[in-house]
């Protein structure tokens, strides 16, 4: 677990899965021989020999008014086709309630988009059905993405992610669909960040003259910043999704805006520096929980 401290806003991270390598399917490009030319990856986010390292987890935003978590993972009991993350039997939950954020606290889930591994928890199997996770939360899910997924008729390529994630939380009453601009409380709104999928957002927060921006998969991992030209397999409009990031670095490069990464390996978060024409992410130190 990491925790960071935006004004009066804190940030803490709940992994559910963090591994290196099998990222070869989501970004082709950046193969070992590829990533050693950019140093500064080393060691957080590419291992010894020069494997991906990422992350999946959870972001909970605890405002002075809210307790909002940022996207949901894989989740249990899932049929999916990858096999690392097929039938998981993980201890996520009982991970959030020792964070200090037991599921019945939770008073917002934001889905960045609806991937597999953003929605898995939204909903628990609990005797055969697909029940919501967060029952006294409401799902914010934006507007063009649910639509756009909605006729899709499943999901990704990954499993019958609308079936088992999304729709169960709709039919329960829970969804309320947004604006890409939407406005959570005082301190977090929603910042479009197109390319990935069609309604794709990262997270702004601002407390107290601090900030810092969820990314959501506008970066899969922080190498895109060395080359924003290596567009994931999986982003529904690769030239879109290579200006969001280079809009991203142009807008906060050298800024003392905290940027986390929603699959960024530990330690997650930094700042985004540039020397000349070059980008690199210079990591944070997360505070002591």
């Amino acid at each position: 677990m990491q925790q960071w401290q935006i004004g009066k806003v804190k940030v803490t991270r709940v992994v559910e899965m963090q591994v290196a390598g099998g990222t070869r399917f989501l970004l082709p490009q950046a193969t070992p021989e590829a990533v050693a030319d950019v140093g500064w990856l080393k060691p957080h986010f590419v291992d010894a020999s020069g494997k991906l390292i990422m992350s999946i987890h959870a972001l909970i935003i605890e405002t002075p008014t809210r307790k909002i978590i940022v996207d949901t993972c894989i989740g249990n009991d899932k049929p999916r086709s990858v096999p690392g993350w097929n039938q998981l039997q993980l201890p996520f939950l009982e991970d959030l309630e020792k964070a200090g954020y037991p599921r019945e606290s939770i008073d917002t889930v934001l889905c960045t988009h609806l991937h597999v591994d953003h929605v898995g928890w939204n909903t628990m199997l609990v005797d055969g059905e697909w029940v919501p996770t967060f029952p006294n939360a409401r799902y914010l899910i934006g507007q063009t993405e649910y639509e756009y997924w909605d006729q899709e008729d499943g999901g990704d390529s990954f499993g019958d992610i609308m079936s088992d994630s999304v729709r169960p939380v709709y039919a329960a009453g829970l969804v309320d669909l947004v604006d890409v601009n939407q406005r959570l409380c005082d301190e977090v709104y929603l910042e479009p960040t197109p390319g990935h999928t069609p309604g794709h957002i990262s997270v702004h927060i601002t407390s107290e003259g601090q900030e810092a921006l969820i990314t959501g998969d506008s970066f899969h991992h922080p190498c895109q910043m060395a080359r924003t030209d290596w567009a994931s397999s999986a982003d529904y409009d690769q030239q879109a999704s290579t200006a969001t990031r280079n809009n991203l670095l142009e807008k906060y490069a050298d800024s003392d805006v905290l940027i986390i990464g929603t699959h960024f390996a530990t330690p997650t978060a930094g700042h985004i520096r540039q020397n000349q024409q070059d980008y690199w992410f210079d990591v944070g130190q997360a505070i002591d929980p």
